[in-house]
């Protein structure tokens, strides 16, 4: 049975390379039916791995599309030495790093209206948590909704106080489940490097969110007795 499957798995992995190595010979013809498949397989998921990468989220979708206009000028240049996906990723990141760049220089001192707001307590020490799925989107009752949410920022917010090393390395293997193989091909770095930054990526961040919370629950101990707990969870469950 575990030849059986071993002999599956190896011939849906030469299936992906097959259709892979296709559609990278359509990209260099400079099919745009393949340039429109590429984006539409590979926008989100680089998107966000942007998205959580920056110090302004608000700028993933620019550097999104420039992610994707270096790819169509540089295709032609891609040797098949890492999968597809591992290129894409590691543009991608590249791009991140560039922005990030930009923006310690020149948008630390701007102040925005439309920054995210702290939200609420929720009972959490980090101790346990899946971060994919608390980053994920569930459909759930508003109050239960409501309760993600504030998780979801609190995580986001955490992940974004990370050094980049780590913060990088997490996303890809939390989040993007790529192996410690892959993510070692992206970064360019050793396997041992990427275990390292890995372990004390998840250290810090149920440091971070394991503070957040204590500092949160202080508030609410300090609250006056009339206050609603959860203004934004009471208002959506009215």
């Amino acid at each position: 049975m575990q030849a059986g499957m071993a002999v599956g798995n190896l011939a849906s992995a030469i299936g992906i390379r097959t259709e892979e190595a296709s559609l990278v010979a359509d990209l260099k013809a400079g099919s745009e039916e393949a340039f429109g498949l590429l984006i539409a397989q590979y926008h989100q998921p680089l998107y966000s791995l942007i998205s959580r990468s920056l110090n302004d989220p608000a700028d993933a979708a620019d550097i999104t599309q420039e992610v994707f206009i270096k790819v169509f000028r540089s295709i032609r240049k891609f040797n098949g030495d890492a999968s597809l996906r591992t290129w894409l990723y590691r543009i991608a990141l590249h791009e991140a790093s560039n922005q990030r760049r930009w923006w310690s220089r020149h948008k630390r001192q701007e102040i925005t209206i439309d920054a995210p707001l702290e939200s609420g307590d929720t009972e959490s020490s980090g101790e346990g948590f899946s971060l994919a799925s608390t980053l994920a989107d569930h459909s759930r009752s508003p109050f239960d909704q409501a309760a993600q949410a504030e998780l979801r920022v609190r995580v986001e917010d955490a992940l974004r106080q990370l050094p980049e090393a780590y913060r990088t390395v997490v996303v890809l293997r939390e989040i993007e489940d790529f192996s410690y193989e892959e993510i070692a091909e992206i970064l360019d770095a050793n396997i041992g490097t990427v275990k390292s930054r890995l372990t004390r990526g998840r250290a810090a961040l149920r440091a971070l969110l394991a503070a957040e919370s204590a500092t949160s629950r202080a508030h609410e101990i300090n609250r006056p007795a009339n206050s609603p707990l959860h203004p934004t969870i009471a208002e959506m469950s009215r």
